[in-house]
Order: structure tokens, then sequence, then C-alpha cells
């Protein structure tokens, strides 16, 4: 075994040494790491089937293997190179295995059974119990209860499963980061400036004159929103529409990976005894059946469409009287709509983009959460693993240290896209000593250029705000356990609550005043340009319901009712939802599912459901702040201690009832979204 001061994986002291970790430390470490698991489980296996002798060893040893492979996975996400990639994908099967072989174990299954049934599982907290109950349901689910023939198969579908989930996502990032168009001074019209300086100096990195484009969102989605050249829009929505298809290199293709991971999900769920994956992926959550997600989401459906085909209709209508587009296509949607808010609310996404700097915003969304939580957020020293990423801990109103986390906030070549929050450490008590947790913040936003500070449109803003309620049930929580400390435990329909739920402060005066800084005067947004963002706020807001209920419904059709035996592709499924939801459909080409990371390259199958699940929850949260003060740190105490504070250590069901007083209510969305009078 090499010592932690030559393998810093294998260094569980304290922070991640990002700065020592290179590739070659990786199987050295995942190699002793794995060895120890095993060790340890056998000792376990023969230990008595108490908290202490028993799961207190195994919690140990895992949590060690779940950090130093989770600190891999993190770099691969962020931080991608050949090497790394190389070394990724040699040790991801291995890690598999390892967590295959303990869901399998059924010596450990039998005395997690031991554990529940004995005298001291009644003198167990709460926290503990909810642990003991969640494995106990996660042994059936892993196959513990299988014969050996059926166990050796679950065991290869998951790591094949494991393998085509990490070539997804890889594929999506190398066919991304092959595109680029170079254009001159005749197609760049109506492109902001902070977007052409961007442009202007990625071009010149390359040693090219003109402006640089991609497929990266900073450079895509402002391209798509105001550029006036509409064969520039088209080129560029036809790429970002077919990436990893077979439009691009073979080997990119991910159709043929989806065509695989869809039926190998099936035969997994039926291995375990269910119809099909969706059941499988049910289990742990609140939502009970496929058949009441489906019923959940055709009820909003419902309720959207009438907006949506105003929206269409409008946006069509205004799109030929105003800009002469007589047959709009998908790559003027942004466009056309920019246009058209733009008139009939007097603004732009620009000119609002203009009043938010990064640092400035950073301080108003720290500001929201030291306000409610009675918190101090102030930056650290710790090793990262880019110049652009910053530390920062969390204080309470003590002085001591509750929690840390890094943020990560601007796009490049490396770092796979969209915006996510991960854990790095989990809360726990261990040798009687709190360990604090530590998140990763990351998101895809625009550098800063031409000498100026970055700047975010509202949208982003939206996005930072979502990420860091993430980070909030990460590091907020006051559970001392493992298992159900902070976001572990947590119902995945139900996760996205405490993040969704902070996206509302983003529509208050109150905070956007103190977290606004014009670029160039310094001064705060003005009360009427707030007003007319108000204002448009349910601009589009039957279409983006829509957008994402169709997402949705695809992805719990794709994994209940659909036969991937019967012939059909996930493309063909796509385009019977659409003809059941959407009121604007794509051209033939497009391949939106092979770049659907959150399904095939994630952990959303059977799942993606959960962002509207989540989001009635986290509207009637919020419903209660507007009661009582949106800035109120009494209710922002409450919501700590009833739903950020306790993870997943009970039900999150519970968890609403408690803070809310009843249960969840979908009037609070639907005003939220302008579908029923305020």
């Amino acid at each position: 075994m090499l010592p932690h001061e030559k393998n810093p994986l294998l260094d569980f002291s304290g922070l991640p040494r990002f700065a020592d970790i290179k590739p070659e430390h990786v199987a050295p470490a995942i190699d002793q790491l794995l060895a120890d698991g095993r060790a340890t489980t056998e000792a376990a296996v023969k230990a008595k089937p108490t908290w202490d002798q028993f799961v207190a060893p195994l919690e140990d040893a895992n949590e060690r293997v779940g950090r130093a492979w989770g600190q891999v996975a993190h770099l691969h996400a962020v931080m991608d190179s050949p090497a790394l990639r190389e070394v990724y994908n040699a040790n991801l099967p291995k890690v598999t295995k390892y967590w295959t072989e303990l869901g399998h174990n059924e010596a450990l299954f039998e005395k997690y059974k031991a554990l529940k049934d004995s005298r001291e599982f009644s003198s167990l907290s709460a926290a503990r119990k909810k642990i003991a109950e969640n494995a106990l349901r996660d042994f059936r689910l892993g196959g513990a209860e299988l014969p050996p023939e059926k166990k050796k198969r679950y065991a290869e579908i998951q790591e094949e499963l494991a393998r085509l989930s990490a070539k997804f996502s890889e594929n999506v990032l190398d066919a991304t980061n092959a595109f680029s168009i170079l254009v001159d001074k005749t197609q760049i019209a109506g492109i902001p400036d902070d977007v052409l300086e961007a442009a202007r100096e990625a071009a010149q990195k390359g040693g090219k004159d003109g402006w640089k484009f991609t497929l990266h969102m900073p450079s895509y989605l402002p391209a798509m929103q105001y550029a006036d050249d509409r064969a520039l829009r088209e080129k560029l929505y036809h790429a970002s529409s077919t990436r990893a298809s077979e439009f691009g290199k073979p080997e990119w293709d991910n159709a043929p990976l989806i065509a695989r991971i869809v039926p190998l999900r099936r035969e997994l769920a039926r291995l375990l005894g269910y119809q099909d994956f969706a059941e499988v992926s049910l289990v742990p959550k609140m939502a009970k059946s496929s058949s009441q997600v489906l019923a959940f989401l055709d009820d909003l459906a419902r309720r959207a469409r009438p907006f949506a085909e105003k929206d269409v209709d409008e946006l069509r209508e205004f799109s030929k009287a105003e800009l002469n587009i007589a047959d709009l296509q998908a790559w003027d949607v942004a466009y056309a709509s920019e246009k058209l808010r733009a008139k009939r609310y007097s603004f732009s996404d620009q000119e609002v983009k203009q009043y938010f700097p990064k640092d400035v915003v950073v301080r108003g969304l720290f500001r929201v959460a030291e306000t409610l939580y009675q918190v101090k957020i102030q930056e650290a020293k710790a090793p990262v693993w880019h110049p652009d990423v910053h530390f920062f801990e969390v204080r309470d109103s003590s002085g001591a240290a509750i929690g840390q986390f890094y943020m990560d906030l601007y796009a490049r070549e490396t770092k796979r896209g969209g915006a996510w929050m991960d854990d790095a450490i989990t809360r726990r008590r261990k040798r009687g000593q709190i360990q604090i947790p530590v998140a990763y913040l990351n998101c895809n936003f625009s550098r800063p250029v031409g000498g100026k500070p970055a700047l975010f449109t509202h949208d982003e803003v939206l996005t930072l705000f979502h990420e860091f309620g993430h980070g909030l049930h990460h590091l907020l929580t006051r559970v001392e356990d493992l298992g159900v400390s902070g976001i572990n435990g947590v119902e995945w329909d139900a996760v996205e609550l405490p993040s969704q739920f902070m996206e509302n402060f983003c529509w208050e005066w109150d905070v956007l005043r103190e977290m606004t800084r014009h670029v160039d005067t310094g001064l705060p947004i003005p009360r009427m340009l707030f007003d007319r963002m108000l204002a448009a706020k349910n601009f589009q807001s039957g279409l983006g319901m829509l957008r994402q209920i169709e997402f949705a419904v695809f992805d719990m059709r794709l994994h209940s009712d659909f036969d991937p035996a019967a012939g059909r592709s996930a493309l063909a499924l796509l385009e019977e939802v659409r003809k059941q939801v959407a009121v604007l459909h794509p051209p033939a080409y497009n391949r939106f599912p092979n770049s659907f990371g959150h399904i095939f390259g994630g952990g959303y199958a059977a799942g993606y459901y959960s962002y509207k699940w989540a989001e009635v929850l986290s509207a009637d949260a919020y419903s209660f702040f507007e009661e009582n003060g949106v800035l109120d740190p009494k209710t922002g105490g409450r919501f700590r201690d009833e739903i950020l504070a306790v993870g997943g250590s009970r039900p999150a069901a519970e968890s609403f009832r408690a803070f809310r007083g009843r249960e969840p209510s979908v009037e609070a969305l639907l005003r939220h979204n302008g579908m029923i009078a305020a």
C-alpha cells in the first residue's frame, strides 16, 4: 500500500488534494481500497449484528471507497484528459463490481435482518433505523435474493451499464468539442458585444481571424438568441441537435448505446422480479407507480396546453409580421422569442445581464442563505483543480465551521455540460468528532472577457441559486450518520425541492436590489426594469412546462411501456410523445435522445419527472415564505429544521408536512407559472 503522502487518493485526513492527484495514483488507490473493503466485509459477516460491530466498520470502509472514487469521477467531469479518461474507464468496472458484490452479499443481508430483529434496533436513533431499513430495501433491489446464475448476470449487466453510461457522456462531450464555426463581420449582426468579444478571443486563441462560435452554452445560446443571420442559427442548431448521432463520427454515435442501455435496464428489472425498469426506479421514490407519474404529468400538460398554444400562436404571428419569418423553425424560436419579449416588456436579456456581475451575484446569493439560516459564508484557501475554482466555508453564529464548498462556475472544453452539485465529503460523527460536509458546485457560465467581470443572465442566476439550494441541503444537515446525512437517502423525486425552492428568491425585489450592480455605472437594477422582468416572468411558461413534461413522459414511457424488443427506437417513442404533448415540433433530423445525459449518462432514468414533482413541493413550500416574509429568519429556521437539517432520516412526505402543516398542493406551482390567478 502506498502511504497517503505518496498517493493523495488514500489521504482522508482532510480536503481532497487536487493539486497532487495524478492519473497514475488512481489504480493503486482503488485496488487498495477495494481490497480493504472486501476484508472489512468478510469481518463484518462474522461480527455480531450490532451497529458498532457490524454497520460502523462497513460504513467507514465504504466511505473511503466512495470518497476516493468520487474525486476521480469529479475530475473526469470537470478536467477531462486522455490520461484521466483512460484510468477512469479502466477502474470503473472494478468499482461497479465491488458495489454489486456488496448488494449481492446474502450474509450481509442476513446480518441486517438480524439487526432489524434485535433488541438493539428499538434503541437506535431514527436516522440509524432508516439506514438499516434502506439497506434491507437496497439489498433486495441489488439482487441479494437472486440465485447464483442470476446474480452473475445481474453483475454483468451492472458493469456494462456503468461502461455505457460513461461512454455516453464522453461521446456528448467529444461531439460538443468537435464542432466550431468561424464567422466574419457579415454574420455577426445582432450578437451582443461581450459575446463577440469572447468569440473573437476564441478565434485568436486558435490563430484565426473572425469570431469562433461553439456548441458550449455560453457561446451557443446567445448566438441562437441574438444572431440576425438565420443561416448561422440553422447551422448551429443542426450541429447541436445532432450531437453524438449518425450525422457525426460513428464512434461518437450514442444511438447504439441507447439501444443497448434500455433493454439491459429492462432485463435487470425482470431479474429482480419487476415488470420494467420504472418499477425498480420508483421503489425508493415518493411516487408509487409509473401510472401515477404519467397521470400527474398528464394533468399538468392539460393545464399548461392552452397557455402553450397561445404562446406559439403569438410567436408565429409576431415572427411573420415583425421579423419576416413566415415559417417559424426550431432555430428561430429563441431568436423570435427574445425579440417578442423585448418588444412586449421593453427589455432584453442582454440589458438585464449588465446588472449581474459575478462577484455581486455571489455575494447576494450568500446574503440570502446567511439571512435565512443565520450562518456566515466566507472565502477560504484549499487545493483546487483549476484556477477558476473558489473555495468557501459556512460558519454558524458562534463562528464554528459547519460546511465547506467549491464553486466552479465557468465553461471549458474539459468540463461536461450543464450544472450540478455533488458531495465531496458527508457530515457524520466519527470517533466522537463531527466530520463537516463538503460540496462541489459546478456550472457552465461565460467567463470574463475584455477586462470586465463575468456577467450572468438572469437565467444563469436562477441556475446558480438552484445548485446552491442542493448545496445547502448537503451542507446544513444536522444528521450524524452517513447514510441519511445531507442529500443521502432523500427520495430522488424530493431531492429537487431545496434547489427549486431557492430559485424563487431571484424574483424578489428585496433580494435583487442587493445583488445587482451595473457593470459600468455601479448602480443597482432600477425598480422599473425589475417590474418589467416580473411582468415577463411567465412569458412562454406554458411552452416551458410542456417541454419539461415532454422529456419526463418520454423518460417514464421509455422505462415502462416501451418494449425494446419490438424493433422501435427511442427516437420513434419520442416522436410519439411529441405528438401527444408538444405544440412545437423540431425537424426530423433532431436527435435529442442522443445527448439526453440526465437519463442515459446520469441518475435520472425513470426519474426525470422528479423536476416537476419536486417543483410542486418547492412552490408550495415557498408560498409559506410569501405568507410570512420571504427573508424571515424564523421561517428560514423552520425550513432548515424540517427540510434541510433532517436529510434522508425520515420520509420526504413527513418532512414536508412538518414544515407546511399539510399535504402539498399544486395550486402554488400553477400560480407561480401564471396559470391561475394570484
